[in-house]
């Protein structure tokens, strides 16, 4: 998954690390809290907070779509943005349209799809780190909303629909997050497959961890603030991409 250092120079995009998965987990969780954080607690409903988190969603990619390299700021504001939007969307379609989980679920599995297959069809490849092109970082960044989107819906449908609850549906994402990274090593899956079903299933992974955190007792959950966990889990966000970003430019600043 490594790129030649002059492709590291212009991507628009982190490199695929440990590190990189830690903070898209804790990214998905914040969309999950913070979603519900506006459409529940602040009682906005889907469709006004789906309205002023797809705004957020425009800013945010408008700054990241300006910017002319990677910005560790900036990137992850729209991924949490696109986290959020794809928690509220999720929940207008479910609930408030009424097509239940399983439904939305399929029809937003079929979205990821047909990104990925036109983006090949465009762009002769599907990237997922050397983005460097604005064709490629349209695409890469239609296929995370969509594909947030889709997790949000499986968390749930998973969680409710399935009755595995918050918490055992969080051990099953993770240990499909698993086989995902095992066949990274031992099977010859191309990288870029790999990479999109990882980001699919960390999305459900967050969900079910956020409502974790949320849901009341009676719901098998910890009951939680849902702007305090919100916040909780951006610090830790910030903590963990200052710490990468610093060892990054420790040897840069030796040479």
């Amino acid at each position: 998954m490594n790129k030649p250092a002059h492709d590291r120079l212009w991507s628009k995009v982190p490199q695929v690390t440990l590190a990189f998965w830690c903070v898209k987990i804790l990214a998905t969780t914040v969309g999950e809290t913070g979603g519900d954080a506006l459409s529940m607690s602040l009682n906005l409903g889907y469709a006004v907070s789906s309205l002023i988190l797809v705004g957020f969603f425009v800013l945010a990619l408008g700054a990241q779509l300006a910017s002319r390299r990677y910005h560790p700021l900036s990137y992850w504001t729209v991924v949490v943005a696109t986290t959020t939007v794809g928690t509220t969307t999720s929940d207008y379609l479910d609930r408030t349209v009424g097509l239940g989980y399983v439904r939305s679920s399929a029809m937003l599995f079929c979205g990821v799809i047909l990104v990925l297959v036109i983006w090949r069809v465009v762009s002769g490849h599907i990237a997922f780190e050397n983005v460097t092109s604005r064709t490629d970082e349209t695409f890469y960044w239609l296929a995370i909303l969509v594909s947030n989107t889709l997790g949000t819906a499986i968390g749930d449908m998973s969680a409710e629909t399935l009755g595995l609850g918050f918490e055992r549906g969080a051990l099953v994402f993770a240990g499909l997050i698993a086989l995902v990274a095992a066949a990274h090593y031992l099977t010859r899956l191309p990288d870029a497959v790999l990479f999109w079903a990882a980001y699919v299933l960390t999305r459900p992974l967050g969900a079910t961890l956020g409502d974790t955190l949320t849901k009341p007792h009676t719901q098998g959950g910890f009951a939680l603030s849902r702007v305090a966990s919100t916040l909780t889990m951006i610090g830790a966000m910030v903590v963990v991409i200052s710490l990468t970003s610093q060892r990054k430019r420790a040897p840069a600043e030796g040479t």
